[in-house]
């Protein structure tokens, strides 16, 4: 007969606390269009002078990449096809970070272990404040102190000293909003507002059915430019990059062209 002890052992172990949100300095109403062609649930809310983007689902814990990859790929295709930057948020059971992208610049970010504990370049901090036009005195004081080891404050609450300092750019998180708690508190908060939008990724689910050639075209290159410019961004790659990104941009506009003005 197995003791409690050995139950306690055969117990499965819970599952890896992770989540991600992404935040465009833009309206919702210039963030949807782009939104879609990341082909992820997401919740698409106001966030002041920002748009917030929560995804509805974990798809980094399926195709078994760690979730700042991910995230990065996302922010990436977001930013190229726009004029305003993407910051992307996440964080799991060992670490926590955020990835900045802007335009065709080359991403910026900073990872904090979980203990809070700082794991990042400092002028990574002081590149993130300039991209984002932050106080160079006054804002880069707090950001600098989110540089230091500080035992009373853990990944989620560097997270959340980050956000803070962008309510000085505009930013207004949902009440009860905080970066580092569980998806599906994320989700069950942001759903919780009046002006929250669904987006639905286009290309799935038989979605390409009955579309045109060039609007299948269009969404195949960008399917295929996205991985190819997150490959090309983990292997530093610029070249690389600089495909994906073409491939992306082309499917994007040509999906535009088509929008406004369609074939017969």
């Amino acid at each position: 007969m197995p003791t409690d002890e050995s139950k306690a052992v055969s117990r499965p172990a819970p599952a890896p606390s992770s989540g991600a949100l992404l935040l465009c300095r833009a309206a919702p109403d210039a963030v949807t269009p782009l939104a879609t062609l990341l082909r992820q649930r997401m919740l698409l809310t106001e966030a002041g002078e920002w748009s917030l983007l929560v995804p509805e689902d974990t798809p980094w814990l399926r195709a078994g990449e760690p979730v700042d990859r991910v995230l990065t790929g996302w922010a990436t295709a977001l930013a190229v096809g726009s004029a305003w930057p993407v910051l992307a948020l996440w964080w799991d059971a060992d670490r926590a970070g955020f990835t900045l992208v802007a335009g065709f610049r080359r991403p910026v970010g900073y990872v904090w272990l979980a203990d809070g504990t700082p794991a990042g370049e400092t002028e990574a901090m002081h590149t993130f404040a300039a991209r984002l036009g932050l106080d160079p005195v006054l804002d880069m004081q707090v950001l600098d102190r989110l540089t230091t080891p500080d035992p009373a404050a853990d990944a989620g609450a560097r997270l959340r000293g980050l956000t803070a300092v962008l309510t000085r750019a505009g930013l207004e998180l949902p009440e009860e909003f905080a970066p580092g708690e569980p998806a599906e508190r994320l989700c069950e908060v942001a759903g919780a507002g009046a002006c929250v939008r669904h987006v639905e990724g286009v290309g799935g689910g038989g979605a390409e059915e009955g579309l045109p050639r060039a609007h299948r075209v269009a969404l195949a290159e960008v399917a295929v430019g996205l991985p190819v410019a997150g490959w090309g961004v983990r292997r530093r790659s610029a070249g690389w990059v600089a495909l994906g990104v073409l491939l992306m941009v082309h499917g994007a506009l040509e999906l535009s062209y088509e929008t406004v003005f369609p074939r017969d």
